[in-house]
């Protein structure tokens, strides 16, 4: 196992982050199917009689996030070729931390983990509720909180002179 390295991460090549951004589109296609083919095998042949409304529509949000990450992780991962056939750009880097594609990474596994836990009970379809509270943390943490809780800048001098000069254009107006 090699050290861990200080400084700054060494940087991969476009070759590189299209060859993982292809792996990693491809893996997390495979889970979601391989989850949603063992939840519907197993529940089509000893669940069939307590299917209900509920579980279908259930089912059809979990096929929506699992087709609509599928499909962002695609999109935000296509590379782009020169005329020559040369890779120009191979699109966003779906395992960069703190990126976008670890957040879509993130919702596959908690729908899968969710999709084959509800097989032994249909609570476990509360974890689904998981996703607008993290979505929500996201957001205060890094827009709302910052924003809201953001210090008032402190006065320079020069902001004091500018205020004093307009108090005393202020004064020679009421006059």
């Amino acid at each position: 196992m090699a050290p861990p390295q200080k400084g700054k991460a060494p940087t991969r090549g476009a070759k590189q982050i299209h060859t993982e951004n292809n792996a990693t589109v491809y893996f997390y296609r495979n889970i979601s199917l391989a989850a949603a083919l063992v939840y519907h095998s197993i529940t089509i042949a000893f669940y069939f009689d307590e299917i209900s409304t509920g579980t279908i529509i259930l089912n059809f949000i979990v096929s929506i996030l699992y087709v609509g990450c599928h499909q962002i992780m695609c999109k935000l991962s296509a590379p782009r070729y020169s005329e020559n056939g040369h890779l120009v750009d191979p699109g966003l880097d779906l395992n960069m931390e703190g990126g976008i594609g670890e957040h879509l990474k993130d919702i596959v596994i908690l729908t899968s983990i969710t999709h084959i836990l509800t097989l032994f009970s249909n609570y476990f379809w509360f974890m689904l509720l998981l996703l607008p509270i993290r979505a929500f943390w996201l957001v205060w943490v890094n827009f709302l909180g910052p924003w809201f809780f953001e210090k008032a800048p402190e006065e320079t001098e020069q902001d004091e002179k500018k205020r004093k000069k307009m108090e005393r254009k202020m004064k020679r107006y009421q006059q």
